[in-house]
């Protein structure tokens, strides 16, 4: 017995090693095949097999013929994709539900279910992988309702084991999933068909079994069966045996199902997740499971992700994601009679604020954040206010929730003071309330008050910045406030304030500071400097000379002083005027005025003007010049000429004055002179002027003048010319085109006819139309007019007058305008296409309009008629949206023609081009014989022909149009596809060699016989006149630099060939050019330009059809020449003027030619540029040392390049400042008594100074009694050598340095003595090159830190 069992086991080991020797062989060809491809291959993601479990079945006695047949459970998937390349919304199939495999008994129906996806729609089909056919009760179908492919296989026998291929392909590819089918022996089958088998055997055979053999017997079989299968054993115990049995049972599930951990109870908050564990020892890995919430069972594929079963070795889990209300109970999960259960509870915590909402503080211009937490989600959204208003997301406030979506957050940018205030958050019924305070930011002065050294007189600017404009200032002096004195002109625009001292007194002196405030913030800036006053003295810059003049006359001395803030006095014959009668004196700046209303005899003498340090003497004689009468200037003054147009104005004006005066007389400012309408009398005691036939434009100012040796006299009248306006003024501005108002707008006009205006008249008609229609007229005062009365979408003109009492003006015309936006029905659909033709229907196709009018196209109205019939009839009964539709109910043997209607808003637009007629018939005959091939045009290389459609046969869909060359035998097609129209141009042929054509007509029934042309065409162009074929290459103008090569290159068309003829300012030209001709093209050569090559060249074409020229303006430019005869002049202490004579080049250069300046200090042989871009022949230069030696240079400087130097022959010494005039007499300025220690009110400053430049250094300084200044280098005192230039006055020390070197660079210091103490003051100086770039980058970054004057 035991051997029997052991050999019954190892035949079962040995059958499973070889079924699963057959799963892993068909599993690794798989793997293979799709590893050999070039595309993926996946099982769920890759290919692969899983084996589930494997067992062995329990070995039964032979006798009774209960077995299991056992095996692999075999899971695989892959996918191939065979398009390298997938258009967009298709793909390869793909497994949107996975199959699963089967394991069933003997006899029992066995189903698999596959959901597919792809596109195109993939084809199924099933196979075995064992290769053999599908068994015979097996049926394939597809389940629309479920959108599933099943397999179904009935009464499943133990043949039918095997693993079962799902198939799914498309053009791009397929995937197979492969699940395995097994097929357990059932014990009651084997029963039956051993008791068929027993029944034959002899009765005295058959004994009953014993209690063991029927348990083993019972054990396969169904309980239904039980009482039956005992009867026939002849089993009469059947009680007893069912208990024990059940007993056998129970210990087996015992066995069966182990639990290592129970379930256990969980209590959770809402919306977290929840997993129920527990821990199964299970001995069929295949056991099903079931999971239920309270009664009702859990389905997990449809609970949308709800719940989810996982397991993890033998721990087996349940997931319940974002659990709610609904979600609490009682779980249960059912293992063959084993029955977990734990209960969930699911807690509803109440909505409140996690953060800590504390008061915030931030300082000005920087963000403020708040941010929120809360408990959990909320659906009602989260509000944020201030000051009772809604904060909305923009510029200022940034408002944003987390991904978990419980943090809200809330960015105030750039706070203001104005931002102050409490924050609300609500959300539902929960509120919390935030303070928001601001920290004002401290005012710094990015710029203090300076020290300021002003003069009598003189103007005196205090100024500095702060770092912010929202300040509130204050003004003192010596600490008293003049903040309110009318002294001052204070200013405050932005970050700056100013305080300016006009007309500076020497009282003004003293101590100035500003302080400044701002909101909310106790804190007092102070910034202070102060202001010193010199006594002004001035000079003579132009004094006064004699003067004659007539009795009665006014007459005026002047004196111009270099100064306008000093004053004089006044003395005639050396007596200071003091009351003068007729006498004004007048101070206007610098100048100052002795001004006689009527010159007397008393007025006569010697006048004197004396001011500080100035003095100017004149005589005033008195002489009788030509005189006007009062009455009459002031009747001419009062009361213009006035005269109509076309009429004669005559002009009298009499007059006095010996010797009799010239009489001029002038128009507008312009001398008149007489003509045929202007005629001049004069007499002994009047003149006249006379303008006959009067037009407007004699308007205007008239001036009689009277001059002799003593004087002149002027008389001014207006003379005014009344005729009808001009019209208006300008473009008219429309400022609303609306459908139901136009707008317009103009200008008055310049001239009114010498009328007033009463009113403007405006008119209007219809584009397209030539009546004017009047539309309104308004006020003079009025140049706006709406008109209202107009329809949308049509175009108007207008035009406008200007009326006055004369007449209408002109009219002003406007351009064309339209009310609102354009709106016309659609443009034309393309010419409709027909296809699918059959006897009754055709579909007609056709593309939208090119333009829709305006208005978005709504649809299309298909029309069709008869051919020949002008009757059209509506095919489709509602308006088509779609570009196709199919005509239905056409009459066999009838041809149709259809159109088609583009609608839009504007209604119904022009119809499209008509189809081609077409036959409503089922068969399409070929077509006949094309007619009528002709030549239409042609040229070197081509042939254009043109035919007409055959007559018999039915409508060609193209035409084959073939070609052979004379010397050729067999035809080639000119096109490889059909040609649609009725006309072609056949290109790439040869010139002037003969070609034979023939034509052929194709539609879908066949080819039509060929029509050939009767006789070979040549392949040369019609006559043509000669053109310019130009293209952009060749412009009118064209500059050239001497010494290049001039090219001018012409492209033409002309057929046939022209005569090319080249001429240079009208003469042909024969000199250094080389000319190159060929039949399109031309080329006009000079190796090598000269000045004398500048000119106009023209390019001349001339055949038998006509002739043709273009010109080109060439100017050849060269260096200039260098200008002459520089001459030198000190006309301004301290600065040299430059004159020199023009270079004769620079008029013929309009492309800026221009003078380059330089200078050269005798102790240096480097010249540096004064100026650049002078274009006049005088310059002065600035900025030059007292006491130095100059050299001056000018350049001539063209788009081309610089001259030759022109420099000055000898060096130009700059005088020293003169001495002070030591016999000028001054009140001498008593300071007051005080003592000060030396101290530097603005130190000096770092320097860095390119080779070659020189340096100024600078620095304000206090002392008293004055300090001695000494300057050192390093250790070296310097202020003895006359290498530096030094100067130390009015609180200043100056330290030039002339054309820097390197030996210059290094530490410099001032030192300032007096008997109280010693200051002393330290800089650096740094000498660079141009191109030294790191240490320029150096330079600068330090310039940006610290103070460094580059």
């Amino acid at each position: 017995m035991a051997a029997e069992h052991i050999q019954a086991t190892g035949g079962r080991m040995e059958q499973m090693e070889q079924h699963m020797g057959q799963v892993r062989q068909m599993s690794d060809m798989q793997m293979s095949s799709s590893s050999t491809s070039s595309t993926f291959t996946s099982s769920m993601s890759s290919t692969k097999l899983r084996k589930v479990s494997q067992g062995l079945s329990r070995t039964m006695e032979e006798h009774s013929g209960v077995q299991r047949k056992n095996s692999a459970v075999v899971e695989s998937f892959s996918q191939v994709q065979k398009s390298p390349q997938i258009p967009e919304g298709e793909s390869v199939p793909d497994f949107e539900e996975k199959l699963r495999p089967v394991t069933a008994q003997e006899g029992d129906n066995a189903v698999f279910k596959a959901k597919v996806a792809g596109k195109p729609q993939p084809s199924v089909k099933w196979e075995r992988a064992s290769g053999g056919p599908l068994p015979d009760a097996t049926t394939c179908f597809y389940d629309n309702i479920n959108n599933q492919h099943i397999l179904k296989i009935k009464k499943l026998n133990l043949e039918d084991a095997d693993v079962y291929k799902c198939i799914a392909s498309n053009m791009h590819g397929y995937a197979i999933y492969s699940v395995s089918l097994i097929v357990r022996e059932n014990p009651a089958l084997d029963l039956k068909k051993m008791l068929k088998k027993r029944s034959v055997e002899k009765k005295e055979e058959k004994r009953p079994p014993t209690e063991e053999e029927m348990l083993k017997i019972l054990a396969g079989a169904d309980k239904k069966d039980y009482e039956r299968i005992c009867a026939e054993h002849g089993f009469t115990d059947f009680r007893g045996i069912l208990k024990k049995l059940k007993e056998m049972r129970k210990k087996e599930e015992v066995e069966m199902v182990r639990v290592l951990k129970p379930l256990e109870d969980i209590t959770a908050t809402a919306d977290t997740n929840v997993v129920f564990d527990t821990i199964l020892e299970l001995k069929d890995p295949n056991i099903r499971m079931m999971w239920f919430l309270g009664a009702e069972l859990l389905r997990m594929q449809y609970s949308h992700g709800k719940y989810e079963v996982k397991q993890k070795g033998t721990k087996h889990m349940l997931c319940i994601s974002s659990v709610s209300l609904s979600d609490m109970g009682t779980y249960t999960l059912q293992v063959a009679d084993k029955k977990l259960s734990a209960r969930l509870n699911v807690i509803v915590e109440p909505l409140k604020f996690l953060s800590d909402l504390k008061p915030k503080k931030v300082t000005e211009r920087e963000t403020a954040t708040f941010e929120v937490r809360l408990s959990k989600k909320a659906d009602a959204p989260l509000v944020w206010k201030v000051k009772d208003k809604e904060v909305k997301r923009d510029e200022k406030f940034d408002v944003s929730l987390s991904e978990d979506g419980l943090t809200y957050t809330l960015k105030i940018k750039d706070v203001k003071v104005s931002d102050t205030g409490d924050y609300t958050i609500s959300i539902g019924d929960l509120t919390a309330t935030v303070p928001l305070f601001i920290e004002r930011i401290p005012i710094k002065f990015t710029s203090h008050l300076k020290n300021v050294h002003a003069q009598e007189r003189g103007q005196a600017r205090l100024e500095c910045e702060m770092s912010s404009k929202d300040v509130h200032i204050r003004w003192l002096k010596d600490g008293c406030d003049i903040t309110a004195s009318r002294r001052y002109i204070f200013m405050h625009e932005g970050k700056r304030a100013e305080a300016i001292i006009e007309d500076c007194e020497l009282t003004d002196q003293g101590k100035y500071s500003v302080i400044c405030t701002q909101d909310n913030d106790s804190h007092e800036y102070v910034s202070s400097a102060n202001l010193s006053v010199d006594e002004r003295f001035a000079s003579v810059k132009r004094g006064m000379s004699d003067a004659k003049c007539p009795t009665g006359s006014p007459a005026e001395l002047c004196v111009v002083l270099d100064d306008e803030k000093v004053d004089g006095v006044w003395l005639k014959d050396g007596v200071e005027i003091s009351e003068l009668r007729g006498v004004q004196v007048v101070k206007q700046g610098a100048v100052h005025k002795l001004i006689f209303s009527g010159v007397t005899d008393t007025h006569e003498g010697k006048y004197t003007f004396r001011a500080k340090g100035a003095e100017s003497e004149a005589v005033l004689t008195v002489a009788d010049p030509p005189e006007i009468d009062s009455s009459v200037l002031d009747l001419l003054a009062a009361r213009p000429v006035t005269v109509k147009a076309g009429q004669t104005a005559t002009i009298k004006i009499p007059f006095k004055g010996k010797p009799p005066p010239k009489v001029t007389w002038y128009k507008d400012g312009m001398e008149v002179m007489e003509d045929e309408r202007t005629k001049v009398e004069r007499t002994a005691d009047g003149t006249s002027l006379v303008l006959s036939r009067c037009v407007r434009e004699d308007s205007g100012a008239v001036m009689l003048r009277l001059k002799s040796d003593c004087g002149s006299a002027v008389a001014n009248l207006h003379l005014n010319v009344i005729d009808h306006p001009k019209p208006p003024q300008g473009k008219v501005e429309f400022p609303e085109l609306s459908g139901k108002c136009i707008k317009m707008k103009w200008k008055a006009p310049r001239d009114n006819g010498g009328k007033q205006l009463t009113s403007f008249v405006i008119e209007r008609r219809v584009a397209g139309k030539k009546s004017w229609n009047r539309v309104g007229e308004v006020d003079s005062s009025t140049t706006v007019f709406s008109d209202d009365k107009v329809e949308e979408g049509q175009a108007y003109q207008y035009r406008i007058r200007a009326v006055n009492m004369e007449g209408m003006s002109d009219p002003l015309e406007t351009e064309e305008v339209r009310a609102g936006e354009p709106v016309e029905p659609p443009g034309t659909a393309s010419q409709p296409q027909v296809s699918n033709i059959t006897k009754n229907s055709m579909t007609v196709s056709w593309t939208p309009p090119a333009h829709d009018g305006g208005a978005p196209v709504l649809g299309y109205n298909v029309e069709r008629r008869k051919k020949g019939s002008n009757m059209w009839l509506q095919v489709n009964k509602e308006m088509l949206t779609d570009t196709k539709f199919m005509a239905e109910g056409l009459v066999d043997g009838v041809e149709y023609e259809f159109r088609v209607v583009s609608v839009n808003r504007a209604g119904a637009g022009s119809p499209s081009t008509i189809s081609n007629a077409v036959l409503a018939k089922d068969p399409i005959r070929a077509p006949g014989l094309v007619r009528n091939l002709s030549v239409y045009d042609s040229t070197n290389s081509s042939i254009s022909l043109r035919w007409t459609p055959p007559e018999q046969g039915d409508v060609p869909s193209g035409y084959i149009l073939e070609v052979r060359s004379e010397d050729a035998k067999e035809w080639t097609k000119a096109t490889k596809i059909p040609i649609a129209g009725t006309a072609f141009n056949v290109g790439g042929l040869q010139e002037r060699k003969k070609y034979h054509f023939r034509i052929r007509a194709v539609n879908e029934g066949g080819v039509g016989e060929p029509m050939e042309l009767s006789e070979g065409v040549l392949a040369i162009p019609p006559p043509v006149a000669p053109r310019f074929d130009l293209e952009g290459k060749l412009k009118n103008q064209l500059v050239v630099r001497a010494g290049a090569a001039l090219c001018l290159q012409i492209s033409f068309t002309a057929s046939p060939p022209p005569v090319v003829t080249w001429l240079k300012n009208g003469i042909i030209t024969s000199g250094r050019e080389v000319i190159t001709k060929s039949q399109n093209h031309s080329q006009f050569l000079i190796s090598t330009s000269q000045r004398s090559d500048s000119g106009v060249y023209r390019v001349h074409l001339q055949n038998d059809n006509g002739e043709a020229h273009y010109d080109v303006n060439v100017r050849v430019t060269d260096f200039p020449r260098p200008p002459k005869n520089l001459r030198l002049e000190e006309e301004v202490p301290g600065t040299v003027t430059l004159q020199w004579d023009h270079t004769p080049d620079l008029a013929d250069d309009d492309q800026g030619a221009n003078y380059i300046i330089l200078k050269r200090d005798t102790s240096t042989t480097s010249w540096f540029t004064v100026a650049e871009r002078v274009f006049s022949s005088k310059y002065t230069v600035t900025g030059l040392l007292p006491g130095r030696k100059y050299f001056f240079r000018v350049i001539a400087q063209n788009s081309i390049g610089d001259s030759d130097p022109l420099d000055s022959k000898e060096p130009f010494i700059i005088a020293k400042e003169k001495e002070c005039i030591s016999s000028l007499r001054l009140r001498e300025y008593v300071s007051k008594s005080r003592q000060v220690k030396p101290t530097f009110l603005l130190p000096l400053k770092d320097h860095a100074v390119r080779r070659g430049h020189d340096c100024t250094m600078s620095c304000a300084y206090q002392g008293m009694p004055t300090p001695q200044a000494c300057w050192y280098k390093g250790e070296s005192r310097i202020s003895d050598s006359l290498r530096f230039w030094r100067n130390t006055a009015n609180g200043v020390c100056t330290l030039v340095i002339p054309t820097c070197g390197d030996r210059d660079g290094g530490e410099y210091t001032l030192v300032l003595e007096n008997p109280l103490g010693t200051a002393r003051c330290s800089c650096t100086l740094v000498i660079y090159d141009k191109d030294d770039k790191s240490l320029l980058e150096s330079l600068t970054k330090q310039a940006n830190k610290e103070k460094l004057i580059l």
